[in-house]
């Protein structure tokens, strides 16, 4: 079967029982990658706050809602709740600021993985923090995930090349999280 590929951005939410790519680009947001290996039925969210009050069209912007979506796209697919496992990717702090108020990467990467222990859901793997961006690539079919992170990058360049769905110059290493 040939495989396809999706492009998601911020508050997006896909699954698919079809071998499909997944694209993502974060900066400070999250996406949550989930698989059903025994029906080979996988996922990805793009999440930019944990919570918050954003009407219907917007409610994939954020963690509580995007997880819910995601969840529940899979098992329309065919996945099963029981089965699933995690891979977590994001929450870089490409602007290099810190602090309580400020610090939505890590609140991010925090609600993510507490969402995931509480449902049950084990993380087999996930590449988080840090200060570069990262492109996603995730396989619905096997499950494995490709990060590549993006160097040398100007702080709006993200905005940028999310507008263009494209990634910005300066590709660092791919890691291939099986």
């Amino acid at each position: 079967m040939k495989t396809g590929e999706v492009t998601i951005h911020i508050g997006g939410v896909y699954a698919s029982e079809r071998p499909t790519i997944i694209k993502t680009l974060l900066g400070s947001c999250v996406a949550v990658c989930l698989h059903d290996p025994e029906r080979a039925v996988g996922g990805m969210n793009h999440f930019m706050l944990p919570r918050g009050d954003g009407d219907d069209a917007e409610a994939g912007r954020f963690g509580v809602h995007a997880m819910d979506l995601l969840i529940g796209a899979i098992m329309k697919a065919g996945g099963d709740r029981r089965r699933l496992v995690a891979k977590v990717f994001g929450g870089a702090n490409v602007l290099e600021l810190s602090g309580s108020v400020v610090d939505v990467p890590r609140r991010n990467i925090d609600f993510a993985k507490t969402f995931l222990e509480e449902e049950g859901i084990p993380v087999l793997s996930a590449a988080v923090g840090g200060r570069y961006p990262r492109h996603v690539h995730f396989h619905t079919d096997s499950g494995r995930a490709f990060v590549k992170h993006v160097r040398r990058v100007r702080p709006h360049a993200l905005a940028e090349a999310r507008a263009r769905a494209a990634p910005p110059i300066g590709y660092g290493s791919i890691t291939l999280f099986d």
